[in-house]
């Protein structure tokens, strides 16, 4: 085996990793090895020196001392979907086989790693419950909710990281953990908001939902009535009760199958809207917006929050995508105008969505238990999303840049941890604070004295 602190570049190296676990492990040119290294984003190319599909969390326990031992980054992986910047020469870790999906009829969860939200909510329909997934519920709950989880109920239940009750977690020290509040409360803060540099969560349990119901979903309009709409939203916004979550974005669909008609190839600005109350309530609140224009759909209805991930309808396979965002102080008639000269109609804007994000409510009140997550005084956020041919992304990803720029003044400063994956180290701190990116890297060099979780996170020791 080679001496510690060198990294292993030999089979013979990772047949002693093998030995060890109940998983495989895969080496550049095995079957399998493309697949489990390849993130959601295709444009983003991962060049791991190995990939372990752990099966247990004793697995993912040896797997991170075996890196200590030679040397070896570590990455881990679910869906994918967090993964934006290279992972060259890491000990990539799958956690997908870690399925235990586990719902209480009293109100809780405990979930695998490789557990996606599309699989909780399938699950908790039938108890009329629901858990605070995102805008795209086939995400990872452990990706997801470390990262805070700010989704389409956030103003009426805050982030899905307050709702957390315990995890377990393999630290850079290889200890298989139990974090709760009570018994590990620096880590359980950490967990909370500060996503993968700390351990690989291998488990959460969770508080549920009382919601069978929600109405919820889109309303999209033509070109003509972009800016109308868009004024619009900005001054309904203010108005609306934390029951009410919403969003609007400025979307340039593709023609191809799953989009529907008559959004298909052009300019249009969809209105997402999730409810909490009552119907009737519901469409009161919603009405104001209803009459600002003629609707090409209209989707907002009564739906099982099981089916949140329709109000948004993100996609679900993979793409070639450039991605960035930012948090707003406001969406002021001024913002509004900035917006639309940047990225509205006519303006040659390549992004496939631009969303701005009303945050407030329950998300911007401190949890009864603090945690890593920042920001949650930010009123607005603001989202792109561009997809290419890969030769093509550097153009789009220039514009995003641009158009970020041109929304300068009304900075908040700083992003989210789940928003900023495409933006790299300076990505990730820009998600805190300084005082707690300070603790972050203060928690990081006690949990991971060696380090091995540094790939894109809290500034190198």
């Amino acid at each position: 085996m080679d001496t510690p602190g060198t990294p292993a570049s030999s089979s013979v190296a990772l047949d002693s990793l093998r030995r060890n676990l109940r998983g495989s492990v895969y080496e550049p040119g095995d079957p399998g090895f493309a697949e489990l290294s390849t993130p959601w984003n295709v444009a983003v190319h991962t060049s791991p020196a190995a990939v372990v599909e752990v099966s247990t969390a004793d697995d993912v326990a040896q797997s991170v001392r075996f890196a200590a031992a030679n040397g070896l980054p570590v990455a881990v992986q679910a869906t994918g979907h967090g993964i934006a910047s290279d992972h060259d020469g890491a000990l990539l870790i799958h956690t997908r086989a870690l399925d235990e999906c586990t719902i209480s009829p009293d109100g809780w969860a405990r979930t695998g790693a490789g557990v996606t939200w599309k699989t909780v909510l399938a699950a908790c329909s039938a108890h009329g419950l629901a858990g605070l997934s995102g805008s795209a519920p086939g995400v990872s709950v452990a990706g997801y909710t470390s990262g805070g989880g700010i989704g389409p109920m956030a103003r009426t239940f805050g982030a899905a990281s307050d709702k957390v009750r315990a995890f377990d977690v393999v630290t850079g020290d290889g200890l298989l953990r139990r974090v709760t509040a009570e018994t590990e409360p620096d880590l359980f803060w950490g967990l909370r908001g500060g996503k993968s540099s700390l351990g690989i969560i291998t488990a959460t349990e969770f508080e549920l939902l009382e919601l069978p119901y929600i109405y919820a979903g889109a309303l999209f309009f033509d070109t003509a009535q972009v800016h109308t709409l868009t004024m619009a939203w900005s001054q309904w916004c203010p108005t609306l009760p934390p029951e009410a979550t919403t969003s609007l974005a400025l979307m340039q669909l593709p023609p191809m199958p799953g989009v529907p008609e008559p959004l298909a190839g052009r300019f249009t600005v969809a209105l997402r809207f999730v409810f909490t109350g009552s119907q009737d309530d519901g469409a009161r609140w919603l009405a104001p917006m209803r009459a600002a224009g003629a609707p090409l759909i209209d989707a907002v209805q009564m739906i099982p929050s099981s089916m949140i991930g329709m109000v948004h309808s993100d996609p679900e396979d993979p793409l070639p995508a450039t991605e960035r965002s930012a948090l707003l102080t406001d969406f002021s008639t001024d913002t509004v105008e900035a917006l639309l000269h940047a990225a509205g109609p006519g303006t040659g804007s390549p992004q496939l969505a631009v969303e701005i994000r009303q945050f407030g409510g329950a998300l911007s009140e401190e949890p009864a238990v603090a945690s890593a997550l920042c920001h949650r005084d930010a009123a607005f956020g603001m989202y792109t999303v561009g997809v290419a041919p890969p030769p093509e992304l550097g153009a789009v990803a220039n514009h995003a840049e641009g158009l970020h720029a041109a929304m300068g003044a009304w900075h908040f400063g700083g992003t989210l941890p789940n928003f900023s994956a495409g933006q790299g180290a300076a990505g990730f701190a820009s998600s805190y604070t300084p005082e707690v990116l300070a603790t972050l890297t203060e928690l990081a060099a006690s949990y991971d004295p060696d380090a091995l979780f540094r790939l894109g996170q809290v500034p190198a020791r």
